[in-house]
């Protein structure tokens, strides 16, 4: 496999990726950072999964049920057929709250004829660090570990067990089931049961939908990367994961892996502004809880990313018995970034409490405590703007004055006055207004480099960066100015390749990027339209879709050679902005509507 070729499945407490053989390749349970029980994806030969195996004759085939986080993977040669239908149970329950176990269930679809396969069914629990061995008992298989740490797997089946666990050829004559669970099951399960969750599950993501509005141009796009956001988001707290997984490389070989399985306040704010805006309250409302129960003292600083419990320390190891994604080693848990100091955050986490009062502002929860933070911020903005830091690219040596965290400084207070406005307590503002006004006229004399022409990565540089694009839409500047115009071509002239941008082109810690970070690619798309170029932006929209993996998902790298995906997967930050980009480029244009307008009035005729 030479891409990213996985369907994501998940239940708001955990996720899993299958391949489009349908082989269950990585999941961690029972929750998303938890340890691996699959982790074939970061070592084909200890790494452990759950395949299912046919003979040359099948075709194989795989999509997503429409509208549903419910994967299938169809098996056919012509005469017999049957499908895999994979998904973690998610529903509502009778009395209240959600149903969201920490297992998994392989729903195994006859269709025609007498279709034979076997399974290859190989857990290696805690990550592989120890030998996982298996043994069947009278109502399930269990697998368990006790070398490093105990842990155990349950495995419950209608089809025999000894021929699963032997990869004995099986013929499948009527529906069967499979359900790995991270508990042992007080109720037997049966293939009934598993039908149940079956449609209970598809119902709930089907009404998630509908309550998720259409659009005229990518609609489907739209769909699944919103739904992709909500597999990533973690009920028990609010928390918004990066992506599902760790280590994958942002180029094959090298060491630029990191584990993603954290809530980075910066992506969890992004995210949850978008999925706001496609009306889901309640994803926002957790999350603001999220934040509000991480700062109980006043002037608290934010760390730049958390654990999906509220963890507070996110201590990186390598484990060095994995080869890695492609050989991609060192294959890292845990993530030192939590230490940095990140200047934009507070900018972001204001663009989204102020969202949330304009958006939800008759329902609004926690409002003397989100104005207890809103204050807290300009405290530290006002205390720190001033000061180098790691910027949005986690640099992890050298801090700077990067232009993006300056701009996400003016943000926080903008932000922040705005808030002030619509709670009333316009007594700060004499004191904010100016502030706002300082911060913006000091990235004006020195973000902006006269002989580039261009808003550069850093005050002094002459480098420049994609980050850079966001001051249009964050409000900073309009689009019109043309300095943002300026910026906007020098961005295309330096850091475009072939309609894929670089970040940067600078070096940075582990040397010059090699690959291109996907939503900088949006970010630049975005910024075309803005400034008028309308069908170059429609274009290389859709020449960006195309690199998707086969169900529409994107990781958070792609190649620039072989277009291939490269980084963690699905990444939450591609998602978001392929949302934002889709819906401003499904946009009606004038034209379009006089088109509609002529339509309309031919068919008022014709009646």
């Amino acid at each position: 496999m030479n891409n990213l070729d996985y369907g994501i499945i998940g239940n708001c407490r955990s996720a899993a990726l299958i391949s489009k053989t349908g082989s269950l390749d990585w999941c961690c349970l029972p929750e998303f950072d938890s340890s691996s029980v699959f982790a074939k994806l970061l070592d084909e030969e200890i790494g452990g999964h759950f395949g299912i195996t046919v003979d040359d004759s099948y075709n194989v085939s795989q999509k997503y049920l429409k509208n549903t986080a419910i994967l299938v993977t169809s098996f056919s040669n012509g005469v017999d057929a049957f499908d895999i239908m994979d998904f973690m149970p998610r529903y509502h329950k009778t009395t209240g709250g959600y149903q969201s176990p920490p297992e998994i269930i392989r729903f195994v679809k006859y269709r025609t004829g007498t279709p034979k396969f076997s399974v290859d069914y190989n857990p290696k629990l805690e990550y592989a660090l120890g030998d996982t061995n298996t043994y069947v008992k009278s109502d399930f298989i269990v697998s368990l570990t006790d070398k490093e740490k105990f842990d155990t797997l349950f495995l419950y089946t209608d089809l025999d067990k000894e021929s699963v666990i032997n990869g004995t050829e099986i013929t499948l004559s009527q529906d069967a089931y499979f359900l790995i669970g991270y508990n042992e099951k007080i109720f037997k399960p049966d293939v009934h049961k598993a039908y149940i969750e079956f449609e209970r599950t598809k119902v709930y993501w089907l009404n998630w939908m509908d309550n998720t509005p259409s659009y005229q141009r990518y609609n489907d796009e739209i769909s699944r990367s919103a739904i992709t956001l909500k597999l990533l988001t973690y009920d028990k707290t609010g928390a918004v994961l990066a992506a599902a997984t760790t280590s994958l490389p942002e180029t094959i070989g090298e060491v630029r892996n990191w584990d993603y399985r954290f809530c980075w306040i910066r992506d969890a704010s992004m995210v949850i502004k978008v999925v706001s805006q496609l009306g889901h309250k309640k994803i926002a409302r957790r999350y603001l809880q999220f934040i509000i129960d991480l700062i109980p003292d006043k002037d608290e600083k934010l760390q730049i990313m958390y654990g999906i419990n509220k963890e507070k320390k996110l201590t990186e190891e390598t484990l060095d018995h994995l080869s890695g994604y492609k050989n991609s080693k060192p294959v890292r848990i845990g993530n030192a970034a939590y230490e940095q100091r990140q200047n934009d955050i507070y900018g972001i986490l204001m663009d989204v409490i102020h969202q949330q009062l304009v958006n939800f502002k008759t329902d609004i929860e926690n409002g003397e405590e989100i104005w207890t933070i809103t204050k807290g911020i300009v405290w530290v903005v006002n205390k720190h703007w001033k000061e180098a830091d790691k910027g949005i690219w986690e640099f992890r040596t050298e801090e700077r004055h990067f232009t993006f965290s300056k701009v996400l400084c003016w943000v926080a207070i903008d932000k922040a006055i705005k808030v002030a406005e619509i709670l009333g307590k316009t007594g700060k503002l004499k004191k904010w207004i100016p502030l706002e006004q300082e911060i913006k006229a000091d990235i004006m004399t020195n973000a902006w480099n006269e002989k580039v022409q261009a808003f550069t990565q850093s005050y002094g540089s002459e480098d420049l960066d994609a980050s850079v694009l966001l001051m249009e839409p964050y409000g900073f500047i309009d689009a019109n100015d043309s300095k943002y115009v300026n910026t906007v071509k020098g961005i295309e002239r330096d850091l475009s390749n072939d309609g894929l941008l670089y970040r940067y082109k600078n070096k940075d810690d582990f040397g010059l990027p090699s690959s291109s970070f996907t939503i900088c690619t949006f970010w630049f798309i975005n910024s075309l339209y803005k400034i008028g170029e309308e069908q170059k932006a429609i274009a290389l929209f859709d020449q960006l879709l195309s690199y998707s993996n086969h169900l529409g998902l994107f990781s958070e790298d792609i190649d620039f050679e072989t277009k291939r995906l490269l980084g963690n997967f699905p990444q939450a930050y591609s998602h978001l902005a392929l949302i934002e980009t889709a819906i401003n480029l499904s946009k009606v244009t004038d034209e379009e509507k006089v088109i509609e307008t002529m339509r309309d009035i031919r068919d008022d005729s014709a009646k």
